[in-house]
């Protein structure tokens, strides 16, 4: 029988972060952008519940990771309306192509 410890947890994590930032890195899309900085988020997630559990710190894990959750909706939120309102101004979510902002 497989037991499941921390190692496990962590490998996962490892994966979901470096699929994360491999999104961030190579998407030109906006969208694509912001879901590479949700699995970002959601490894963190991983590791405050995995440490959490494994670690002996009681709640303080579960607390911190719902603490990220709300500050992912709330950035998904912000995010997303800003893409909105690029893409209502420049017809492109481009994030190359869209350089005009800085006028």
């Amino acid at each position: 029988m497989l037991h499941v410890g921390l190692t496990h947890f962590l490998i996962v994590s490892a994966i979901l972060f470096s699929l994360g930032i491999y999104g961030i890195v190579t998407r030109k899309n906006a969208v694509m952008v912001l879901m590479g900085i949700e699995l970002v988020l959601n490894s963190a997630n991983i590791n405050f519940i995995a440490f959490s559990k494994y670690g002996n710190f009681g709640l303080g894990g579960q607390v911190i990771a719902l603490f990220v959750i709300v500050l992912a909706a709330a950035e998904a939120a912000i995010a997303l309306a800003i893409v909105l309102n690029i893409y209502k101004t420049f017809s492109n979510v481009n994030v190359d192509e869209i350089d005009h902002l800085k006028e």
